[in-house]
């Protein structure tokens, strides 16, 4: 089992495309066909198998179409916070790239804890809709 997708209220969809593109430096998946307006949201590639898809808060009442809920979810609000891990290359690059935009990244502790165990390496950093993102390289 892994996770598919992962769900990001967002109130701009073409802005969070061209953050986590450009900053984030994760590639754009259905990227054309959205601009083009032939489909509903962008989504960012993390890995092979997942992605994060950048929902526009507005479509909620769409989404609970699908979902069936019935407790409102928390549309258009931050969730806590995503954690991708990566190469220390990668780790170093995407620390450049959000120093580079102006992005401040937060880092308290000595360790942070994960599915694959502690790491001494991570930091944390939001997007430009307030979701929190973590970013973690486990190694020394």
């Amino acid at each position: 089992m892994h996770i598919d997708h992962v769900v990001l209220w967002v109130e701009d969809a073409g802005r969070a495309l061209e953050f986590y593109t450009r900053v984030v430096g994760l590639p754009g998946v259905r990227a054309d066909e959205f601009r083009a307006g032939a489909a509903p949201f962008p989504s960012v590639r993390v890995s092979e198998s997942s992605i994060l898809d950048l929902m526009p808060a507005m479509a909620a009442p769409f989404a609970a179409h699908f979902t069936g809920e019935k407790t409102a979810t928390a549309a258009g609000k931050p969730m806590n916070h995503v954690c991708l891990a990566m190469s220390a290359a990668e780790l170093d690059a995407l620390g450049a790239r959000l120093a580079e935009a102006g992005v401040a990244t937060h880092h308290v502790g000595e360790t942070s804890f994960g599915a694959r165990g502690t790491s001494r390496h991570w930091f944390y950093f939001q997007d430009p809709d307030g979701n929190v993102l973590e970013a973690r390289h486990y190694g020394d």
